[in-house]
């Protein structure tokens, strides 16, 4: 079994390496298919990579087609970057397509999530919060009306970030990222649709 995550608001930031998102998603794959004994896990985004940045490094790892899941979540360093929302909106359609490739064009297994709002925590309360909620709602909403125009799997994780300031211990220690326990939430409204996915 091989799962394949693209990751680019972070891939575990200020969290241990065990702790990060696809970690925890490989992790309870493993536990939920015990008979399998191969599970690969290949990250390609890292920590402060816009849609732009992604595409680049999909081209320069070239990776295989084979994969049983993908998942993608994309677009908060654009906004945070201030880039024309069209870039968004056009990388945005090309990243899915290259996501779906590295499923053998199986679109039904990619999993598209939703940007967390970094409005709510210490560090996004300095840049003008409101405003960052608005814009990312625009991103958000265009994601999953992308994703339902095309028949493709969204996940909503958004509302978990939100209660950040409510729920410190959302937030890592850097004042920015999901936490481990974040993480977690992700994780559990993902896994269901990823146990779909690969059986």
């Amino acid at each position: 079994m091989q799962v394949e995550v693209t990751w680019v608001y972070t891939i575990g930031e200020s969290v241990c390496d065990t702790c990060r998102f696809p970690e925890q998603l490989k992790e309870r794959l493993i536990s939920e298919y015990a008979d399998r004994d191969e599970f690969s896990l290949q990250i390609i985004a890292q920590t402060g990579w816009n849609t732009t940045d992604l595409k680049n490094a999909i081209t320069t790892v070239d990776p295989a087609s084979n994969f049983d899941l993908v998942t993608l979540l994309i677009g908060v360093k654009n906004q945070f970057q201030g880039k024309p929302f069209e870039v968004y909106e056009t990388e945005f359609a090309e990243l899915v397509d290259s996501a779906i490739s590295l499923v053998g064009d199986d679109a039904s297994k990619l999993i598209v999530v939703s940007i967390p709002d970094y409005a709510f925590t210490p560090f996004g309360q300095n840049f003008n919060p409101t405003a960052t909620s608005a814009e990312l709602v625009l991103y958000n909403d265009f994601a999953k009306e992308y994703c339902e125009s095309v028949g493709l799997s969204y996940v909503y994780i958004t509302d978990i970030t939100q209660q950040g300031l409510e729920t410190p211990s959302l937030v890592a220690s850097d004042g920015l990222h999901p936490s481990e326990l974040a993480y977690t939430k992700f994780v559990e409204r993902i896994l269901p649709l990823a146990l779909a996915k690969v059986d």
